[in-house]
């Protein structure tokens, strides 16, 4: 057995190795500079993509956020991958979802719900009002990405650490580079005072957590948006 779980682990390394480097190289980054942005030595990203490094969490979160991606975006079978690096898997009908959350729980459940549902729409994680604004912008740890490529869709819970979900609201919906972004806000609670300053602010809608799948394509399927969910596991007769 364990000699078959060896090569099962050498395996999972060569497979996250491959997605870094496909995530670099189409970013157009250097070994260089992504090592300088994730504060690691160019040698350890060398043998990162070789699958021959043992990786920590906190390295894995060091590289997904240098990359800009979620962490879970790196762990993709090569089946996944195909399939959303094919021709007809382009930016105009495949929607983007940023999900700004401090709850490490909360995003876990929330992902766990998509993925059982076959959801196939990347969806990027940062943790706090300040990171989300780096990411919409494309500035700081995220100056690499590009505005064009911003997520079509915003998940914004309302408490936030650094920067409320009010401000970063605010803050979207006042430059007209990201005002067209469609902003759900997440709450506790129906009765949550922020929800009416969201809406007068411009979110699109409001959804009460934990956030389903069901919950969440009931709000996206009354936006103005052309909404694509690309199923994994279709289910019978689609």
């Amino acid at each position: 057995m364990e000699p078959i779980l060896g090569m099962q682990v050498a395996e999972k390394k060569k497979e996250f190795g491959a997605a870094v480097k496909s995530e670099r190289t189409r970013l157009g980054l250097s070994q260089e500079i992504l090592a300088e942005r994730a504060n690691l030595h160019r040698t350890y990203i060398t043998d990162i993509e070789r699958g021959a490094r043992n990786l920590s969490l906190e390295t894995i979160y060091k590289l997904a956020g240098a990359l800009g991606i979620p962490i879970e975006f790196l762990f993709l079978t090569p089946e996944n991958r195909r399939q959303l690096e094919q021709p007809n898997v382009t930016p105009t009908n495949l929607v983007d979802v940023l999900f700004v959350e401090d709850d490490r729980r909360d995003v876990e459940l929330t992902l766990e719900g998509f993925k059982k549902a076959g959801l196939s729409n990347r969806v990027m994680v940062v943790r706090d009002g300040a990171a989300a604004l780096d990411f919409v912008f494309c500035r700081g740890l995220f100056a690499h990405r590009r505005m064009e490529t911003n997520p079509q869709v915003v998940l914004l819970d309302l408490n936030l650490p650094k920067l409320n979900g009010i401000e970063v609201l605010r803050r979207i919906k006042a430059d007209e580079r990201t005002r067209h972004l469609q902003v759900i806000v997440l709450t506790v609670s129906r009765n949550d005072h922020d929800i009416r300053s969201a809406m007068d602010l411009g979110a699109a809608a409001y959804i009460v957590k934990p956030v389903s799948f069901d919950n969440f394509s009931k709000v996206t399927s009354k936006l103005s948006l052309h909404w694509a969910l690309l199923m994994a596991n279709p289910p019978p007769g689609s």
